[in-house]
């Protein structure tokens, strides 16, 4: 006795794997390898710039300034990283809506949504390192000025001034997520306007 082949219809899971499949042969096909270069250098050369900057400057700062400086570029990497999340979250149609009415800063607001990804790596990526790095080298000064001025203890000073900088780094991020997801047009108009009086698009 033969049985029937029966054919069996596609899980949700297949289909899933299916579409998987043509979202990766897209991304593929518009892998922009000048952009990777062009990011490559362009990161290298600001982080150059600013470590350069940062190693003479920062190891003169006194504990005030120090605190400032190293509070200055955690605010700064979690302000670009807001703007990074809100880029890839935003909602296209309506700054097409706003560009047709010429509202100020919409163009823009459609450039960087067009090349969400570009943008959002500059962000998150380039400018979150950069500043990384920055409050990093800003940590260290004020660990020397503790141990050296006021005689903390090297070790539990370094560990303390690390822990610190990483849980306001990481605590803010996240916060700033939340609220870059939930307003997103906003902060994305807000910013492409701020950018458009340097920059028309």
């Amino acid at each position: 006795m033969f049985f029937k082949k029966e054919n069996k219809k596609p899980s949700e899971f297949d289909n899933l794997v299916e579409q998987n499949k043509k979202k990766e042969k897209i991304k593929k096909e518009k892998v922009n390898v000048k952009w990777i270069i062009t990011i490559v250098v362009i990161s290298f050369v600001i982080s150059f710039c600013l470590s350069f900057i940062a190693n003479i400057t920062i190891p003169n700062l006194n504990f005030v300034f120090g605190c400032l400086v190293t509070l200055l570029f955690i605010v700064i990497g979690i302000i670009f990283d807001i703007v990074g999340v809100s880029v890839t979250t935003a909602d296209e149609a309506v700054f097409h809506s706003m560009n047709s009415r010429k509202v100020k800063g919409a163009r823009v607001a459609v450039k960087f949504k067009k090349n969400a990804d570009k943008v959002s790596s500059f962000c998150c990526d380039v400018i979150g390192d950069i500043c990384g790095v920055i409050s990093g080298a800003a940590g260290t000064t004020i660990g020397v000025i503790l141990v050296t001025e006021m005689h903390f203890n090297a070790l539990l000073t370094g560990l303390v001034i690390t822990a610190v900088i990483s849980s306001l780094t990481i605590g803010g991020k996240a916060m700033g997520k939340s609220f870059a997801i939930n307003k997103s047009d906003i902060i994305l108009y807000e910013f492409a306007k701020f950018i458009s009086n340097f920059y028309k698009g």
